[in-house]
């Protein structure tokens, strides 16, 4: 094989790994709806409740850099709306919670609805809009039942 080949193919493999580290990145920030539902239960998390009106349950560890930002803009989000409670969890000595919900990140960020139904999913760090719409959504269909 020349230099001229190889290099053309080096290039070509580094194309596609950064093309693949990109959209990997862009698909785990967005909400994921399709998931399989399942009830929370508070105690397992060392929580005594869950909120009246919806949940944001944060998994973090101590090494996280992005998590603290993670925190303040859920405990505000949870804060500016009644009966929405916020939840962080600290992963790093609690593997079977982090092996059950599939944490292969964090921050994770799980929405759950009155009833502690995981409603969306967000790996990475969500935006404080896409997290307000999803609340927003929770919130009209509680009011409708």
């Amino acid at each position: 094989m020349n230099l001229v080949t190889a290099l053309v193919a080096i290039t070509a493999l580094l194309a596609v790994t950064v093309a693949a580290g990109a959209f990997i990145r862009w698909s785990q920030s967005r909400p994921q709806r399709h998931i399989a539902h399942e009830v929370v239960e508070p105690q397992r998390l060392g929580a005594d409740a869950l909120g009246e009106v919806a949940t944001l349950l944060q998994f973090s560890t101590e090494l996280c850099a992005r998590c603290p930002g993670v925190h303040r803009t859920l405990s505000d989000i949870a804060d500016s709306h009644a009966g929405v409670r916020h939840l962080d969890v600290d992963l790093t000595h609690r593997p079977d919670i982090a092996k059950h919900f599939h944490i292969l990140q964090t921050p994770t960020t799980l929405v759950l609805d009155r009833d502690g139904v995981i409603q969306t999913r967000f790996g990475g760090t969500p935006s404080r809009e896409v997290l307000e719409l999803e609340l927003n959504r929770l919130i009209a269909e509680g009011a409708d039942v």
